[in-house]
């Protein structure tokens, strides 16, 4: 289900023998919702005993986990590590991907069908990842790809992190994001936004940006 590097079981280890009634506990590891292309997750100690039906429980060496079973098959084959760029810090690598319909709830699944692997959505995905993305990242936000209209030539953004909910993200799609679309995708007859913004850390913030 989930395993530990020798470096990350060496950390959680320590961070479990400052814990009040540490015998009981248990690592829980869950998925607590998406960001950009991947999942979000959840690793603290909580009572073994309170594991609920369903539960994944197994040990790593002398580390007992606890994956809810709503994260089980989300979960399945994460190795969780200990990176030393950065910081350093647990990091959990996942082999497994959100669905579209995961990633885009409440998105109409006629939008979804129109897909991202067509020549002009790869365009479009590489000027988010390259032009796009790395200058948002600065305020916690993210764009990407849902889908791709061909025929009409629109393309489908929706926004994440600081941008989703933020007062001013209707200037970052119109002024940043429309701009470099169609700046290197001339052809491009539209650009739509289909982020549910209301459901944002803080909606409609006016300081986000």
């Amino acid at each position: 289900m989930l395993a530990l590097s020798d470096e990350a079981r060496n950390v959680v280890l320590d961070a479990l023998a400052n814990e009040e009634m540490s015998s009981s506990l248990a690592l829980w590891v869950e998925v607590t919702g998406t960001m950009g292309t991947g999942y979000t997750y959840d690793l603290y100690f909580s009572d073994l005993a309170d594991a609920p039906e369903g539960a994944a429980v197994g040990r790593d060496g002398e580390i007992t986990i606890v994956v809810p079973r709503a994260s089980v098959d989300r979960l399945r084959g994460s190795r969780l590590e200990f990176a030393t760029d950065g910081g350093g810090g647990l990091v959990l690598v996942n082999p497994n991907h959100p669905t579209s319909e995961e990633l885009n709830p409440g998105v109409p699944a006629e939008i979804l069908a129109m897909g991202i692997e067509s020549e002009l959505a790869r365009l479009a995905i590489a000027v988010l990842d390259n032009d796009v993305n790395p200058s948002i990242a600065s305020h916690g936000g993210r764009a990407d790809l849902v889908a791709m209209d061909d025929a009409q030539r629109i393309a489908y953004i929706k926004m994440s992190g600081g941008c989703q909910g933020c007062s001013m993200s209707r200037m970052t799609l119109s002024q940043g994001i429309e701009t470099a679309l169609r700046a290197a995708i001339p052809e491009l007859s539209d650009v739509r936004d289909i982020t549910d913004h209301a459901s944002g850390v803080n909606p409609f913030y006016a300081d986000a940006h």
